[in-house]
């Protein structure tokens, strides 16, 4: 069991930035490949990006390429704690939605809900223009 609890969400302007925070805790949390979608009224969940367990290799939706970074950072004390990050600079008002954080233990897909075991209760951001 995976329990994830994300953070930093809020109100910024166009062009701003905002940093989300994953704590995810739970036995074997570090094997898990961790990933962050988003989802705006009247739409479906959508990808945004994903780091592997190793925090080695990550992807990105194409339009979130260059302005959003994702990160992963180990509790060394604590093998059941990880933190997962999404830095998020150049805002654009297209971006507000409820961002959640997201683990996996498939080592193959990675850009669909449904390929996620756990997931978090979602942080909301808006972006004003």
């Amino acid at each position: 069991q995976v329990q994830l609890v994300e953070s930093g969400g809020g109100l910024v302007q166009a062009g701003g930035s905002l940093r989300l925070s994953c704590a995810a805790s739970g036995r074997f949390v570090s094997t898990y490949a961790m990933g962050w979608f988003r989802q705006a009224p009247g739409k479906e969940r959508e990808f945004v990006a994903h780091i592997k367990w190793s925090g080695e290799t990550t992807y990105y939706a194409d339009s979130m390429k260059g302005r959003f970074t994702i990160s992963r950072e180990r509790d060394n004390a604590n093998n059941a704690k990880n933190t997962v990050y999404l830095q998020m600079n150049s805002l654009k008002p297209e971006d507000t939605a409820v961002y959640y954080c997201a683990a996996t233990s498939s080592r193959g897909i990675y850009d669909r809900p449904g390929a996620y075991d756990y997931w978090g209760q979602g942080t909301q951001v808006t972006v004003s223009s």
